[in-house]
């Protein structure tokens, strides 16, 4: 890792290894404030050890006794095109600064520090979707922005309006609990069931996240982010709606994360199942930017494009920024896990 020119004397870049695991535990619960009796840990490795595109790389800053001080992790991604070819992307997540190093730009140094490690592992690009906070930040780095991802909400009743209106906040982490469905771990544990499926789905002519079976089986295990999914048809491979309910302001909302249909299959079933569910309003992505596609209007949704985050990205080992309306992100793809 080569540290910026303005890093302190003091402080030495790196790229971790399995023995600062403990230290680097220590430091997000000094510096994020993870709670006893969460599953922060447990979220941590299954995020960044499992993920079948491959373990997190990870860079730590640390002060002169060899005390971490400073983290910077990037979960693996792929993005399939509509040829076959692949992206090695990485999305630019979780970091973390000991409260006594703050403002003395560690952060900005482990990022920029870690683009040529990034280069010479074959990644493309970096994604995410910052904050109005960290967003300048970013894109001070080098990072371009692409856009809003569209979106759109269908209510579930009347008051649902009133409850929308308090809801242009960051959503809670953790998930609320809910009956609809069945745990999505299990939909996809049937692996035979849902390569049926993914061969019954027109991928189209977008970039979209590469999802193979152990993808899906992996991403939506985490049991406390309480994922579900709604059936179809009377088998996964009919198609399947994953979802997860979470309090966002003064609302509850089913965050759609991934619908997965065969051609010619509508969703409406879980959209129904859904409006019984507890929630205030469902929010889910969109592939076309600036117009609703008519299936989705026809179900009930209009778009609301204050609820729908920026995406940014910065090229690595390819010079290649999308437009948005060549992407099909869905809300799983990019929601803060």
């Amino acid at each position: 890792m080569n540290a910026p020119k303005d890093a302190p004397d003091d402080l030495r870049l790196r790229r971790a290894t399995a023995d600062d695991r403990p230290a680097i535990i220590e430091l997000c619960r000094q510096a994020l404030g993870w709670k006893a009796g969460e599953p922060n840990e447990a979220f941590f490795e299954w995020k960044h050890d499992e993920n079948p595109f491959g373990p997190s790389p990870t860079w730590v800053a640390e002060d002169e006794g060899g005390t971490l001080v400073g983290l910077r992790t990037f979960l693996r991604w792929r993005f399939r095109r509509f040829d076959g070819t692949t992206i090695n992307a990485v999305r630019a997540v979780d970091t973390a600064t000991h409260p006594d190093w703050q403002g003395r730009g560690i952060f900005s140094r482990l990022t920029l520090g870690a683009l040529d490690d990034l280069r010479d592992d074959s990644v493309d690009c970096v994604f995410n979707t910052p904050n109005d906070k960290s967003r300048p930040g970013y894109l001070k780095m080098g990072w371009q922005q692409v856009g809003k991802v569209p979106v759109s909400v269908r209510l579930t009743g009347p008051g649902s309006i009133a409850k929308l209106a308090g809801a242009r906040t960051a959503a809670e982490k953790w998930s609320e609990e809910c009956s609809v469905g069945r745990p999505a771990a299990e939909a996809f544990a049937d692996h035979d069931a849902v390569e049926a499926l993914l061969a019954r789905i027109d991928t189209g002519s977008h970039i979209a996240t590469d999802r193979t079976t152990e993808f899906l089986h992996w991403r939506y295990r985490f049991e406390p982010l309480r994922y579900r999914a709604v059936s179809l048809g009377t088998g996964v491979e009919d198609g399947l709606v994953v979802f997860r309910a979470r309090r966002r302001g003064t609302a509850v909302e089913a965050t759609i994360c991934d619908v997965l249909t065969p051609a010619g299959t509508s969703p409406r079933r879980a959209w129904k199942a859904l409006k019984g569910a507890g929630v205030d309003y469902l929010l889910k992505g969109s592939t076309s930017q600036g117009r609703l596609p008519l299936a989705d209007a026809r179900q009930g949704f209009v778009p609301v494009p204050a609820l729908g985050p920026i995406l940014t990205w910065r090229p690595v080992a390819t010079p290649m920024v999308p437009a948005m309306d060549q992407l099909a992100l869905s809300l799983g793809d990019i929601e803060l896990f």
